[in-house]
């Protein structure tokens, strides 16, 4: 009863839902129950199914130990409306699953979710501007000319261009590196790095590229506080002013300073309260819709934490600045509220770290489809988002460094030819320094006295010889 560990990879959400059913399927149990004085052969109660399910869950690499028994039953009831299961008397579609000794078996065929045909999407080359390129609205044509009085000379220089002896001249245009491009070239190596780190020939069948904004990039990088968070043009898009009281709140408690209101028996329930209702009416979910698949296919990388954080890292750049923004401080305070020993119980028989995967998973991950394993898959994602919060939502140094050094480069070649001249005042090639600054003869070194001394030899006795 062991699940295949699924890594990131297009389509990853559609293998983890095809092989659940085809274990649950394949696997469970079934036997010989009896319903209102009547047997039925080859079923199993609702409560068994929970039982087993739970279990084979639960010692997946693929969703991990955290999950619950309620996430259970969420996906039996999927597993009810899509077809996967029927209640014993054919039923399916419009019944509700409940955990109780209701019996239920399989159809003839559990219908497998079909892979979903995505346009193939082609890749999008960044084509930087040439010299030779006119700006858009002009041609060679459209220049306008003086007219010119024709006579001898003039009519030997174009039959000399027309028959190939002189190369024609051609207008050069001279053009800059304008926004566009340097957006383009955040957008271009930001989903190059993401491909690296995924292991993917292409990132076509898990990120539509066109929906890639690079001014959120930008933005996500730039404008942030001294605390990384997100800080916003429009103020329009910012959290409610209560909203953001009520997180500051839980995330400092009980050293709240803001709170002028006095505080009574079990406001701090009532303030959990009023974050979760907030975020549970958003219209879409923090990691966007057209992002579900890349978030999912990341998390096939959570056996190799570093790897998944630098994944996770990119992605989250992405988002809209206003999303990012509320991950950020949302995860801030589920954070800090799962490690602060003096927070009182905020649901009673329930963890705290539990509590928030439960409360916030649907508003941070969710699938437009309903045939999905979203929940498991966001309560999975949720609490790596916890654990490694700081890092994830950190701007990737390595990512921005090699970015910036290749808009430097850019700019620096365009303006060498652009301006060739300048460029060899401020940065000469080591033929203008030879003209500029000739090599000077070596001095000889100097000779000292003592070098031209004999070098030093022994006394010798010599005989004297008298005349």
């Amino acid at each position: 009863m062991e699940h295949r560990i699924v890594g990131p990879g297009p389509y990853r959400a559609t293998k983890l839902w095809n092989e659940t059913v085809e274990l649950f399927r394949a696997r469970m149990p079934l036997r010989k129950h009896r319903c209102r004085f009547k047997s039925y052969e080859h079923c199993f109660t609702a409560a068994e199914a929970v039982d087993w399910l739970h279990e084979l869950l639960r010692c997946s690499q693929n969703f991990g130990p955290e999950v619950t028994r309620k996430q259970t039953v969420q996906l039996l009831k999927k597993f009810l409306k899509n077809h996967v299961i029927e209640d014993i008397k054919g039923k399916w579609g419009q019944e509700d699953f409940e955990d109780n000794r209701h019996l239920y078996r399989f159809p003839p065929s559990s219908p497998l979710k079909p892979y979903p045909k995505k346009p193939s999407y082609q890749k999008d080359v960044i084509k930087f501007p040439e010299w030779n390129d006119p700006p858009p609205g002009t041609s060679q044509e459209n220049i306008p000319v003086r007219p010119v009085v024709m006579n001898s000379e003039m009519w030997y220089k174009r039959h000399s261009i027309a028959i190939g002896e002189v190369p024609a001249c051609r207008l050069v245009h001279r053009r800059q590196l304008t926004e566009a491009n340097v957006e383009e070239i955040w957008k271009s190596m930001t989903l190059s790095y993401l491909q690296k780190i995924l292991g993917l020939h292409s990132l076509e069948e898990v990120l539509d590229s066109k929906l890639v904004n690079s001014k959120f990039i930008i933005h996500n990088v730039y404008s942030v506080s001294k605390q990384g968070v997100v800080i916003l043009d429009d103020k329009s898009k910012e959290l409610p002013h209560w909203v953001l009281s009520a997180l500051k709140c839980l995330a400092n408690w009980p050293n709240c300073s803001d709170l002028k209101q006095p505080m009574y028996l079990g406001f701090e329930k009532d303030v959990f309260k009023t974050i979760a209702d907030y975020y549970s009416h958003l219209k879409e979910p923090l990691l966007t819709f057209h992002l579900f698949d890349a978030f999912v296919s990341v998390l096939g990388l959570l056996q190799k934490e570093k790897m998944a954080v630098e994944a996770f890292q990119i992605c989250c750049l992405f988002l809209p600045p206003e999303n990012r923004r509320k991950l950020q401080l949302l995860m801030r305070m589920m954070a800090r509220l799962c490690l602060n020993k003096e927070m009182p119980p905020l649901c009673d028989g329930v963890g705290t770290r539990t509590l928030m995967v439960q409360t916030f998973s649907h508003c941070i991950l969710c699938s437009k489809d309903d045939v999905d394993l979203d929940e498991l898959l966001a309560a999975r994602l949720v609490t790596f988002l916890m654990d490694n919060y700081q890092e994830i939502l950190k701007v990737p140094v390595a990512l921005q460094t090699s970015i910036e050094e290749r808009v430097a480069h850019l700019r620096r070649v365009q303006f060498q030819k652009s301006y060739p001249e300048v460029y060899q005042q401020r940065f000469p090639t080591p033929e203008s320094e030879t003209l500029l600054f000739p090599e000077k003869p070596k001095p000889r070194p100097q000779l000292l006295m003592w070098a031209l001394k004999k070098p030093f030899q022994p006394f010798q006795r010599t005989r004297s010889f008298r005349m």
